[in-house]
């Protein structure tokens, strides 16, 4: 090896030397940080994964009291961290207290849930409207399905605005859910006897041509 590549090699290896002098410290502390966020991410998806787990066993244990017919089944509830598990456990508490005839606590329960998906507070709103129209509110009902365009608000909303007198609406209401119901299914059937309650005609289809 020429003895300039030489002096080039040591100069370069002062050079990294001298650069890990000044800086070695910044070095050190940035290799500590990134493990340390490494770290703490892991931490955060156990801590995640282990909050999870214990609001499952949290809801298991609530709907197991709410099938026993536990009295201790609404401080259960309470238990299960606010969220999707809770909301579900209230909706299958509602559930019972509906079989057992007990709707105003039904109605009272479902009014406490609070629950940010929107899928799951779609469906508290519509078993919340027909207990409410059941317990002779239809005007509580009503504003709880004014919008929205899927079938079952659509015939809620149609119920709601016939137990009101409101017997127009409530065809317009019945015929824009037979639109979206499924030709021959009992549900279909069941929105064409209240369309035609309603003093609607339901419109024939190709089987009933």
């Amino acid at each position: 090896m020429a003895i300039d590549e030489l002096l080039d090699e040591h100069e370069q290896s002062e050079r990294v030397r001298e650069w890990l002098r000044r800086n070695g410290s910044a070095l050190v502390f940035g290799i500590a940080l990134g493990l340390a966020a490494i770290g703490g991410w892991q931490w955060w998806q156990r801590h995640q994964a282990e909050k999870q787990a214990q609001a499952a066993t949290d809801y298991q244990a609530a709907i197991d009291a709410i099938q026993a017919r536990d009295a201790a089944a609404a401080g259960k509830i309470q238990r299960v961290p606010d969220g999707i598990f809770r909301a579900l456990a209230q909706l299958e508490l509602a559930k019972s207290q509906v079989q057992e005839g007990k709707s105003s606590d039904a109605i009272a329960t479902l009014r406490a849930i609070k629950v940010e998906d929107a899928a799951i507070q779609a469906i508290v709103d519509q078993r919340l409207a027909r207990l409410l129209i059941d317990n002779k509110q239809p005007e509580a009902a009503l504003k709880l399905v004014s919008t929205g365009d899927s079938l079952a608000v659509l015939e809620i909303r149609g119920d709601a605005q016939f137990a009101l007198g409101q017997r127009e609406q409530a065809r317009e209401s019945y015929g824009k859910a037979l639109l979206k119901a499924e030709v021959g299914t009992p549900l279909r059937r069941v929105i064409e006897l209240k369309l035609t309650q309603a003093g609607g005609t339901p419109p024939k289809t190709e089987s009933q041509s």
